[in-house]
């Protein structure tokens, strides 16, 4: 292997969405980082089977104000 090339491998903490902790080895930040998750398996649908609809920014209320009328028919 070639020297001074490889990134320092270190452990870290890693906090999942429901507060609990972990030890894992890793090149991110310095040895003794946090690592705070937003979505894991324990909260993604992916994994829990739980599907959701989260209005982000009212995205959902945007799209049926902007497509509201189509497919109504007018009369005249």
């Amino acid at each position: 292997m070639k020297p001074d090339i490889h990134p320092d491998y270190h452990e870290i903490t890693v906090i999942m969405t429901d507060g609990s902790t972990f030890k894992t080895r890793s090149c991110m930040g310095k040895e003794g980082d946090t690592l705070r998750l937003d979505i894991d398996p324990k909260s993604h649908p992916a994994w829990t089977g739980q599907q959701r609809v989260i209005d982000t920014g009212g995205q959902i209320a945007k799209f049926n104000k902007k497509f509201a009328g189509i497919g109504a028919r007018k009369k005249g």
